[in-house]
C-alpha cells in the first residue's frame, strides 16, 4: 500500500505518494502561492519540466489537479490506500498521530486559536482530500505530539497559573515529525538502540528548533507557545525580551506591525538586510557585513541553546544537524561546533566539507551527525500503522 502525504500550508500544498515500507517516493508535487494570480503547480517526481500556471487556485482545486496528475500514473493510483495529513498544532489533546474522525476534526479546530494560519490551512487540506478521496482512511500527524512528553518543568512558563489553566499558555514545541524521524535514523547510524541514546536534534531551515531526546522521548525543546520562540530563523526573530513589544507600542508602533515584523521581517533577513536564505548569506559571509552579522548571531544563539539542552543529560551521545541548513551548510556546522569545544566536541573539517553522515573526529566526546530529514516518510509510516491497527494485514 502507498500513502498520499499532504502538507497543506496557508498558501502552499505539498503532496507526495510514498511506499512506507520501501521508503520510496513515487510521486511528489508542490503548489505555491495559492489564491493568487501567480499560483503554480510543479510536479517534481516524475519530473514534468516547467510548472503549470493555475491562477486563483484554492486548496480544493489545487488538490484536484494533483490527484489528476496521480491518476495519470495508473500504477501509482491503483496502490493508493490512505492519506496522511500534517497538522501543526494538536495542543495538549494529541500525544500521537490519530485517525481523522468527526471528534478529531473538532479537536483540531479547537486548536486554531493556538496556530490560526497553520491549523486553518491544515483543515482546508483535510476537507479537500476527504471530499476527493472519501473511501480512504485519513490520518492526522501532529507537529506538537512528539513534545507532549516534556516534563512540567520544561513546558511551563513562569507566568500566573491562570494563564496556563485558562488560556493554555505553555511550551508546545514544533517540528516534532522531523525531530522524531532523525532521532530514529541517528540510532541506525550509531548502531545502538534508540532507547539507550541521549541526543540533541537541531532542525535548521527557514524555521529552526532544537530538541533534547532521551531514549527516543523528547524532554525539552526550543520552540514554545508558537514557532516564534527560540533560535534565530529565516524571517523570525526567535527569543526576544517581551518588554521590547511594550516599548514599541508606547513609541506608537501598532502591535500588529510588531507581530508581522517579528515573524516576517526579522531573523536572518532582518539582521543581514540582504536575504533570509542561508545559501546566499554563506556566499557573502567573507565580504558582506550584514551577512556576517546574521550568520554569527544565528550560530551564537544555536550554540548557546545546544549547550543549554546538553544539561538535560548526564552524557550527550550525539548532536544531529538536519533541515536545509543543518544538512547543507558546512559553514554553520563549523562555526557552531567551534563554540562547543568546552563540551569536548570536535569537528572533522574534511568530513564536514563533504557533508558526510558523521562529521566529528574519533575523540570527540559527542558524535556529530548530519541526517537528512523526511517528514513525509514519517507521516506515511504513521498512517500505515494506524490503518493496519484497524485492518491488520493477513
Amino acid at each position: 500500500m502507498r500513502v498520499l502525504a499532504i502538507n497543506s500550508g496557508s498558501s502552499s500544498l505539498k503532496c507526495a505518494v510514498i511506499d512506507p515500507v520501501s521508503e520510496r517516493t513515487v510521486f511528489s508535487a508542490l503548489v505555491e502561492e495559492l489564491g493568487s494570480t501567480h499560483a503554480r503547480l510543479r510536479v517534481t517526481a516524475p519530473e514534468r519540466g516547467e510548472p503549470q500556471s493555475i491562477p486563483g487556485a484554492n486548496h480544493e482545486s489545487a488538490l484536484d489537479l494533483v490527484l489528476a496528475e496521480i491518476r495519470g500514473h495508473p500504477e501509482i493510483w491503483s496502490e493508493l490506500g490512505a492519506v496522511g495529513h500534517r497538522v501543526v498544532h494538536g495542543g495538549e489533546t494529541f500525544t500521537a498521530s490519530a485517525r481523522i474522525t468527526t471528534e478529531v476534526l473538532a479537536a483540531i479546530q479547537a486548536c486554531v486559536p493556538l496556530a490560526p494560519l497553520h491549523n486553518s490551512a491544515n483543515l482546508l487540506g483535510i476537507a479537500a482530500a476527504q471530499r476527493a478521496l472519501p473511501e480512504l482512511v485519513h490520518v492526522a500527524v501532529f507537529d506538537t505530539a512528539f513534545h507532549q512528553t516534556l516534563p512540567e518543568a520544561a513546558y511551563r512558563y513562569a507566568v500566573p497559573r491562570a494563564w496556563y489553566e485558562s488560556h493554555g499558555i505553555r511550551r508546545y514545541g514544533f517540528h516534532g515529525t522531523s525531530h522524531r524521524f532523525v532521532a530514529e535514523r541517528a540510532a541506525g547510524l550509531l548502531g545502538r538502540p534508540l532507547d539507550e541514546l541521549n541526543l540533541i536534534s537541531a532542525h535548521l531551515g527557514n524555521g529552526c528548533s532544537a530538541a533534547a531526546i532521551r531514549g527516543g522521548v523528547c524532554i525539552d525543546t526550543t520552540m514554545g507557545f508558537t514557532p516564534l520562540e527560540g533560535l534565530v530563523m529565516g524571517t523570525r526573530s526567535g527569543d526576544l525580551d517581551p518588554a521590547v513589544i511594550f516599548y514599541l507600542e508606547k513609541a506608537g508602533v501598532p502591535v500588529a506591525v510588531v507581530e508581522r515584523a517579528l515573524n516576517r521581517d526579522s531573523g536572518l533577513l532582518g539582521l543581514s538586510g540582504l536575504s533570509s536564505d542561508m545559501r546566499t548569506l554563506g556566499e557573502q559571509y567573507p565580504q558582506h557585513p550584514g551577512a556576517r552579522l546574521a550568520i554569527d548571531v544565528f550560530c551564537h544563539r544555536l550554540a548557546k541553546y545546544l549547550g543549554a539542552l546538553a544539561t538535560s543529560f548526564e552524557r550527550l551521545d550525539a548532536i544531529i544537524f538536519t533541515g536545509g541548513i543543518g544538512e547543507h551548510s558546512a559553514l554553520v556546522r563549523r562555526l557552531v561546533t567551534a563554540r562547543l569545544a568546552v563540551l569536548g566536541i570536535a569537528l572533522d573539517e574534511q568530513a564536514n566539507q563533504l557533508h558526510r553522515p558523521i562529521v566529528s573526529v574519533a575523540h570527540s566526546r559527542s558524535v556529530l551527525l548530519v541526517v537528512p530529514t523526511n517528514e513525509e516518510l514519517l507521516i506515511a509510516r504513521d498512517t500505515l500503522a494506524l490503518v493496519e491497527s484497524v485492518h491488520p494485514s493477513p
